[in-house]
Parts: C-alpha cells; structure tokens; sequence
C-alpha cells in the first residue's frame, strides 16, 4: 500500500515541476509536509530474505550482505495491528483520479494498471526474498484477511508447493505474482540460476489453475517477463503469452527495475519509474529484521528510519531519522544510497 491521499495530493505540483516550473524548496519542504499524512501506510513487509535464485538482475545475488533472516511472528502481528486498509469511499476517489490524470480505466491488464489499480491497495509480502520459502505465509495471509488487508506477493515457480499455494488462496490471498524470464529452460537458469525451471514451474502454475477454479477461489494469479533489453525480448513475451491465452491470469511485460545495478539503462514504461519519488511521505518498509526502512530497494538496510521491535510505527514515521531522510531528498545529499544507487529521480532535481 501507499498513501493515495499524498498521492494524489501533491499530483499538480508534480505536473507543475514536471513543466519545468521551478517552485522554492522551502515552500515543497512545508507543502509535502502539510499533505503527509501522520498515519503511517506500510508499502510492504519483507516476512523473508531467504531466496534459493541467483538471479543476474538482482543486487541481492552479488551485494547483499546482510544475515538471512525470517521475520518473527509476533513482530508482523504487532505491524499488522498497526495499519488499515484503504476505505472504500477514498478508494473511488482514487479510481477516478487515475482514470482522469492517467487515462487508465479499471478494466485493464499493464505494467502501468497493476502498479496503480493494485499496488496502492495491497500489502506486499516480498523484498529480498521469495516469499514461498516462508513457513508462514498461509497464517499471514489468514491474518491480513480477516483485518481486511489485500495481500501480494512476487515469487519463483520453481519454488511453488501446491498444498501450501492453495491453502494460501483459501486464506484469502489477493494476488501472486510468478516471474517467468524464458519459455526456454537453458536461457531462464542463465537469467535465474540454476535452481529455477521453467517448465516444472508451469506445470504447477497450470495445475494451480485448475485447482483455482474447482475451488471457486479468487486470488488473481500475475505472470509478468522483465524487459532485459535481451535479444528477443519482445519474441519471447509474446511466446509466453501464448502460452497462457485463454487462461485465468493476468500478464504483462514488466520494465526492469533499478538499472543502475547492470550499469545498462535501457529506459522504462513504468509510471512509478518516471516520475519523482515520493515514497519518504507515503508509505514505510518492513525488512525481515523488523527494521524500518526507506523503501524495499534498500537491499542492505543501509538507511534504518526505526525498528518495529521496539517502535511504534506511529513514532517512526514522525520521528526525527524520517524528518532527516525527507529533507535528504530534497538536499540531494550525497552520502545517501538514494543519490547514487537509485534510477528513480528525488525531488531535488526539480528545485
């Protein structure tokens, strides 16, 4: 989840710097924090870093060096306790704002759709990590049902457990998300590792299908491919939607995250990729310690705003560590890894 009031509350201002108006920092600093809301919205809880891939895209299988963890079961339940959902009447408001700003109606199936028409409206169950390696996850998902939470996660088919998949739909799981880089085993363990396997992975991924519909279950299942700039990109999505046509998913071509990484930037299609982040006045991120966190893209919690163990997120969000890391933003300073390790721009480039 993100704070959609934020959101959209400071939306002319960003059309406004966008247009390359130039508008005083001291007025976007006092501004931002008259429409941050004083309630923190958690983005997402990374519940496990744990993760059998090696994925060539991702900081985590060459710079990651902070300790596998697994989140503690009290601590998510003191998080969860913490946060509400959306309510439906700011929901419609949000609807119509996207509809009218970005021309993208409710019924719809895109990298940009799911990141505005989803993405705002669930809490997500993933960072560092494959999600499907936690034990319990069912339990979570259960937890986050019955406050009235939608859930999300993002994970590897090759680590798909049926019994388990479908406990979790049962439980009231909103979507999965299953990343598929090839229909062609060889290329998908050269871009994923050797653990992952394409076709095992869809097998399951058609069982679970089935399976889905039997049980009259309404988890939404997501395949996406990222957009590698490989030869064939568009080739292989194409084969891969192929695939699945006719079928109960939703899929789409996913533009690559945080290039930088692969020093390889080869543009994005993504509205959040575009646009100037926002993420210091509308929502928080979890890590498996319990750490909070700047955002999920910290791989190594090298930005710790507080600690969910002993804090409350109230406190956090108000907190000094996250009135230093908003006014950060806007300093461009330089010692943060939001200025160097980062493709999205800070909202001191435009003043």
């Amino acid at each position: 989840m993100f704070d959609i009031g934020f959101y959209m509350g400071v939306n002319e201002i960003k059309n406004q710097l966008c247009e390359g108006h130039k508008i005083e920092k001291e007025y976007l600093s006092k501004r931002f924090e008259e429409l941050r809301d004083g309630t923190p919205v958690i983005y997402n809880i990374e519940t496990t870093n744990a993760c059998n891939m090696k994925c060539k895209m991702c900081p985590r299988t060459t710079m990651m060096t902070r300790r596998i963890e697994t989140i503690d079961r009290d601590i998510f339940l003191k998080i969860i306790d913490q946060i509400e959902p959306h309510p439906e009447e700011k929901w419609t408001q949000w609807e119509n704002f996207v509809q009218k700003e970005y021309g993208i109606t409710k019924e719809g199936m895109s990298e940009n759709h799911f990141f505005l028409y989803v993405i705002p409206r669930v809490l997500q169950l993933h960072g560092y990590g494959d999600p499907l390696l936690d034990k319990n996850m069912p339990e979570y998902i259960g937890m986050l049902t019955a406050r009235g939470i939608p859930s999300y996660f993002s994970c590897n088919p090759s680590n798909i457990n049926i019994d388990k998949t479908i406990q979790m739909f049962e439980n009231g799981l909103s979507y999965i998300k299953y990343s598929i880089e090839s229909t062609d085993d060889s290329r998908h363990k050269e871009i994923r590792g050797q653990v992952s396997n394409f076709t095992a992975g869809c097998r399951k991924i058609l069982q679970l299908l089935e399976l889905k519909a039997k049980r009259n279950c309404r988890t939404t299942i997501v395949i996406t491919m990222l957009d590698l700039n490989r030869r064939r990109q568009k080739e292989e999505f194409e084969s891969l939607r192929e695939l699945f046509n006719g079928l109960d998913v939703y899929i789409y071509l996913k533009s690559e995250d945080q290039q930088w990484y692969r020093k390889d930037y080869h543009g994005t299609c993504s509205i959040h990729w575009s646009e100037f982040c926002k993420h210091p006045w509308m929502s928080m991120t979890i890590k498996s310690n319990g750490e909070a966190v700047m955002c999920m893209e910290d791989f190594n919690n090298e930005i710790v705003l507080g600690d969910a163990r002993n804090e409350s997120l109230y406190d956090i969000w108000n907190g000094e560590k996250y009135r230093k890391f908003r006014q950060n933003h806007f300093d461009l300073a330089p010692q943060i890894k939001c200025t160097q390790q980062c493709d999205m721009k800070l909202i001191g480039h435009f003043t």
